[in-house]
């Protein structure tokens, strides 16, 4: 027979705590703060702590929710809300800083490589920008996008 069945108390569950030591709130371990920041201060004061911290991760998800929503449109406009939702989550959330820690690594490898080979880099570059121009001639050389509409509705 258990504990509970004999009529004991169930075991106290002891409270979840961060590597930094203050204790998790279901938003996952807060990222480290500069001791005497603004956000020290906050995270100080319990019921502020919990309202900044959802501000921090609704205001991050906007911005990734709009990095989603502008995938329809051609080009890079995906990359930069995302990165950005993600740099806002890492300022307050561990798992999103570990995360954006990987990216700014692969970014500057990506930048060590495009420094130490500046003429294949220089030709990706410029190969890129030729193909887009040419796409975007195309486009509104040859009218595809009223081609598109008229094929569709």
């Amino acid at each position: 027979m258990s504990d509970v069945s004999k009529g004991a108390p169930p075991a106290s569950r002891p409270e979840a705590t961060s590597a930094t030591g203050e204790p998790e709130d279901g938003l996952g371990s807060p990222a480290p703060a500069p001791p005497g920041g603004l956000r020290d201060r906050i995270r100080s004061k319990p019921g502020l702590r919990e309202v900044y911290r959802v501000g921090v991760f609704a205001l991050g998800l906007l911005c990734i929710a709009a990095g989603i929503a502008l995938a329809a449109l051609p080009g890079p406009l995906t990359i930069p809300p995302i990165l950005l939702g993600l740099y806002i989550w890492s300022t307050e959330f561990e798992f999103a800083h570990r995360f954006f820690e990987a990216f700014k690594a692969k970014g500057h490898e990506a930048w060590a490589h495009a420094r130490k080979h500046p003429v294949s880099s220089a030709i990706v570059t410029a190969g890129g920008l030729v193909v887009g121009g040419v796409a975007i001639w195309a486009v509104s050389h040859f009218n595809l996008v009223d081609k598109a509409k008229d094929a569709l509705f």
